[in-house]
Order: structure tokens, then C-alpha cells, then sequence
């Protein structure tokens, strides 16, 4: 639960806990931008040299320590962030588990053979980048910091990382375990910043890819920046997914995704599923059931075991969020339960940025609440009759990041999805992210791929030699 301040004399990047200031952070210029990309530059020149073997080494080493630290770093994830332990613990895991399976593909990353008439032949190497750009956002800091680095690092090249300013330390963290780690001084960079930062380092003429996770409109700004150099993004940007809930599910599995769908990280995931669609015969009971299990969530002091779910990432946005919901009713939808300011029973957290998770009903397309991304805890549930007007209707969005669907019919459950216009589809569960897997948007929801063996077609480019084993046949 923290937030930028501004003072008069220059920014200040003060990172609040409970309301109250837990450090002040000075925003980087573009001396410290160049230095960093200077020191990731000359880091590249030996860590590109490396076999994969040799790299997978060091980062296995950084998995290890990881997994070491597992508590230490989830506490400062907590501090960072307002997100329970329980969720910060998983989040350090699936950053560790991210490096580990680059680790495994550092070394298989290959070419091609292809033989030419006459004995002539091609080949192709699969090269690193050089310098990379990550941005991070402020729900995920350590796990988004490790998504990027580890496939970067697996494929040779090095990367300057940008945390949000509003969650600017667990991404120091993990340079400092790669750096333990025995990879060579400056090849995990981080500065701290705000917009100013981000775009010194879009612009940078030694920086060769930048990714982002964030919202849509900075990830056009990026986008913008990044083609005034010919460079390639990675783009993870917003979403407003459908969850497709048909009369034939499980319903309480039904019940459990469209929880999950809704509330991690205090409902702040870009791939949430936000718009419920429910098969009008079970509404009722769904709703009732959604409605019992969201107001049994446990709130609170985020480091305890029982909390289900912390605070919000800072006043403002908690503001945003709550604004929404009124709107929601002024639209005509109905509060089922929560959409309010939450004070702790604990003194010490009476200043936090916490809210009750709400649930809306009597939804329909056109409000706003159903519209617009609101990236809080806030689920809107929408009634429908047949499955050809769910899809077009769950597909009426310029987002397409995820969507989901549960269904006990197998044959109902591919056709829905291969209609869906969604990177990330779900059957029967939700966000669920293994990093064995590519995760990604379609449409404005972003470019590119992140976790995956894909992964490493953004992190490298590719070079064809041509092999000529007779004479040059010459029309001149």
C-alpha cells in the first residue's frame, strides 16, 4: 500500500506501509540510466560468451537462494505491495520456478540445418538481443521482475529492470541473489522511477527490447518510444475478461473460479475475470453462493496466516476503485455485498487502504463497472441464455487477455474456447499461471508472450548463414 509524493524541490519516491512512510527512494536521471545500461552493456559482452550450461549454473544457484530466502522475501512483498503472505509466498515460488525453467532451456536454444542443392547448405543461430528494458507493475514486483529477467538472462542478453515507484524493493532483492549468484557485476540492473525514468530508458540507443507489464495507455506510449528505435516489445497490458459459467457446471468449482477469478491480489490482476457470465437457471443460486463465501474473506493485517486479503496499493487507487462502485449503482446495479472502506480492528493498520471485496448483480454490457477495467475487488455478474449470445458478447471488448469457462461438457468446453478472443483461456479453473506455459494477450491487451518455451523467440533474434560449397555462378 504505498504511492509517489511530489515535493517541491524534486520528486521523492515515498513508499508507505498503513498509511505511514517506510523509505524515501530518489528517482533516477539520465546519468544513473546510462550508467546502468552502460554496466548491463559491458555484463552482456562476457554473459553472452557463456554456453547455456555455464549460464543455467548461476541461475540455478539464484533459484536456490530463492527458495532460501522464501520468507524474507515474501514479508518484503507483503511491506511492498499490501497483498497477503499466503499469496506473496506463492508469488516468490512461481519467480523461482520461472528462473529454474530458463535455467533448463538455456542450453537447448538451437538452430537450423537445411541442405542447398549441390552440397551447399544454410544454418541458422538463434543470437541474444544485448541490453533488454523490463518494466515491471506493482501487483506481481518480485514475480513480474523474475518473468522477465529469466527468459532474457537464459537466452545471453542482460536487462536493466524498472519496478514501479509505487513498489520499488523486492526488484532489489533479486538483483542482488543473481548477483550472489555469480552472474557478472551489472547484468540484473535496477532503477528507480517514475515516467520520466521509463522513458529515458525507451530511448537509450544501447537498449535492443523493452518489456512491459502495465496499463494499456503506457503500453502505447512505450510502443511509440520503442519505434522511434526500431525496437521490439513484449506488451502485458490490461484486460476485461469474460468468465463463462454454463447451467451444466460443477457449481461449486464454478463458484471457487469465479473467486479466483475475482479476488487475488485484492482483485488488482490484469487477467481477472470480471465479467461473470452465469446461465440464467442458476443464477440465483450462484449469486447467493458467491455472496456467502465473498463476505466470509478474511481482511486484514496482510502478514498473518488467516488474512485472505490485504491492502490496497495506495489511497488513491483505493479512492478509484470505490468510485467505480458508486457508479455501479448509479448505473442500476444492485450491491450484493461489500464495495466499501474496510477499517481494521488492529490501531496500527487504521490507516491502511483496505475495502470490503464487493459483488455486483443485475449487470448489464453497457455500464461502466462492466465495461472499463477497474482493477480492484469488484465482480460483475451477467446473466445469459444461450451460448452463441454469451461468446458474442463476452468478445465485444477491445481487450483479450483471458477468459474462462466451466462446463461439465467436454465438446461445449474446446468449442467455447476456440471462439473466445483471449491469449490466456481457462476450462474449469482460472488464473491458473504456470510458467511452463505462454501467457499473453490478443488485441489491445498486448504483443509478445511471456513464460514458456516461446519466450525465447522475443528474447533472441534470429541469423541464417548461407554456406557456399562450389564455385559462384555469376550473371555478370
Amino acid at each position: 500500500d504505498t504511492f509517489q509524493q511530489h515535493t517541491s524541490s524534486h520528486t521523492v519516491l515515498d513508499i508507505h506501509i498503513a498509511g505511514r512512510i517506510l523509505c524515501h527512494l530518489e528517482p533516477c536521471g539520465p546519468v544513473e540510466v546510462d550508467q546502468a545500461v552502460k554496466a548491463a552493456k559491458s555484463a552482456f559482452g562476457h554473459w553472452s560468451k557463456m554456453s547455456g550450461m555455464e549460464r543455467a549454473r548461476t541461475m540455478i544457484e539464484a533459484a536456490h537462494i530463492i527458495e532460501s530466502r522464501r520468507e524474507e522475501i515474501a514479508e518484503m512483498e507483503v511491506v511492498n505491495n499490501g497483498k497477503s503472505i499466503t499469496e506473496a509466498r506463492l508469488d516468490v515460488d512461481s519467480a523461482r520456478l520461472c528462473i529454474e525453467y530458463y535455467a533448463g532451456l538455456a542450453s537447448t536454444l538451437a538452430g537450423q540445418h537445411v541442405q542447398l542443392p549441390g552440397g551447399s547448405f544454410a544454418y541458422t543461430r538463434r543470437e541474444p538481443l544485448g541490453v533488454c528494458v523490463g518494466i515491471g507493475a506493482w501487483n506481481y514486483p518480485f514475480q513480474i521482475a523474475a518473468w522477465k529477467s529469466a527468459p532474457a538472462l537464459a537466452c545471453g542478453n542482460s536487462m536493466v529492470f524498472k519496478p514501479s515507484p509505487v513498489t520499488p524493493v523486492t526488484a532489489v532483492m533479486l538483483a542482488e541473489i543473481y548477483a550472489k549468484a555469480g552472474a557478472p557485476e551489472g547484468l540484473l540492473n535496477v532503477v528507480q522511477g517514475g515516467q520520466e525514468t521509463g522513458s529515458l530508458l525507451c530511448h537509450h540507443p544501447d537498449v535492443a527490447k523493452l518489456s512491459f507489464t502495465g496499463s494499456v495507455p503506457t503500453g502505447q506510449k512505450i510502443m511509440e518510444m520503442a519505434s522511434k528505435g526500431v525496437k521490439p516489445v513484449t506488451l502485458e497490458l490490461g484486460g476485461k475478461s469474460p468468465l463463462l459459467i454454463f447451467q451444466d457446471s460443477d457449481l461449486e468449482n464454478a463458484v471457487r473460479g469465479a473467486l479466483m477469478a475475482n479476488f487475488l491480489s485484492q482483485g488488482q490482476v490484469c487477467s481477472n475475470g470480471t465479467r461473470v457470465f452465469v446461465q440464467r437457471d442458476i443464477l440465483p443460486e450462484f449469486v447467493e453462493e458467491v455472496v456467502k463465501r465473498t463476505q466470509a474473506i478474511e481482511i486484514g493485517d496482510p502478514l498473518l496466516e488467516s488474512t485472505r486479503m490485504g491492502a490496497l496499493v495506495s489511497r488513491s487507487h483505493l479512492d478509484k476503485v470505490l468510485s467505480f462502485v458508486d457508479q455501479a449503482k448509479k448505473e442500476g446495479a444492485t450491491v450484493m455485498c461489500g464495495g466499501e472502506p474496510f477499517v481494521p480492528s488492529d490501531p496500527k493498520l487504521r490507516g491502511g487502504y483496505y475495502m470490503t471485496p464487493c459483488v455486483l448483480s443485475n449487470c448489464t454490457d453497457e455500464m461502466t463497472c462492466v465495461k472499463e477495467e477497474i482493477f480492484g475487488p469488484v465482480m460483475s455478474v451477467l446473466s445469459f441464455e444461450t451460448e452463441e449470445e454469451v461468446l458474442q458478447r463476452a468478445n465485444d471488448t477491445t481487450l483479450g487477455l483471458a477468459a474462462g469457462v466451466f462446463t461439465r461438457d467436454v465438446r461445449r468446453a474446446h468449442r467455447v474456447v476456440e471462439h473466445l478472443k483471449a491469449g490466456s483461456c481457462f476450462i474449469n479453473n482460472y488464473n491458473i499461471t504456470p510458467v511452463e506455459v505462454p501467457f499473453g494477450g490478443f488485441k489491445m491487451s498486448g504483443i509478445g508472450r511471456e513464460n514458456g518455451q516461446v519466450t525465447i523467440e522475443y528474447y533472441t533474434q534470429l541469423k541464417t548463414v548461407f554456406v557456399e560449397m562450389g564455385d559462384v555462378d555469376s550473371l555478370f
